[in-house]
């Protein structure tokens, strides 16, 4: 009876941390982009970083004055990606994309990315559903309206 009664109890200990200790680093669309501020760029893959809980893509765009800019371009969880048709050797460094996106609200060099379309023209899908993210259709798993 004893041992029941202390395990119930560090079971409702357990219980009533996890409901007060902080999420983790994960955030909705909406926290840090800005829906209303849509972008497109072109530019070569520097590196990819497969990494939870979102995928970085990482870019350099050519500038009108000659410079480069370096661009984060952030996607979906790499398992979604991997489903979606991805691979690891889709975006190696030197790859030219063509990246449309939601710029970042701190106006710093980083977006959602929507869609990534390759020299051939072929496109896959970055994004992830359902994270706030405006709805347009492009994405095959939207509900339809």
């Amino acid at each position: 009876m004893r041992g029941r009664r202390a395990l119930l109890m560090a079971g409702i200990g357990l219980l009533a941390l996890t409901s007060v200790t902080p999420a983790s680093a994960h955030h909705a669309f909406a926290a840090e982009f800005d829906a209303n501020a849509p972008l497109e760029m072109s530019g070569v893959v520097v590196r990819m970083e497969w990494v939870n809980p979102h995928t970085w893509i990482h870019i350099d765009v050519a500038q009108a004055d000659g410079s480069t800019e370096r661009w984060m371009i952030e996607g979906g969880p790499p398992t979604a990606l991997l489903r979606r048709g991805f691979t690891k050797q889709d975006l190696l460094a030197g790859t030219e994309v063509f990246v449309e996106g939601f710029q970042a609200k701190d106006g710093s060099n980083k977006a959602n990315g929507r869609n990534v379309t390759f020299i051939d023209g072929s496109k896959l899908f970055l994004g992830s559903s359902g994270t706030g993210a405006p709805l347009d259709g492009r994405d095959s798993t939207e509900p339809q309206r």
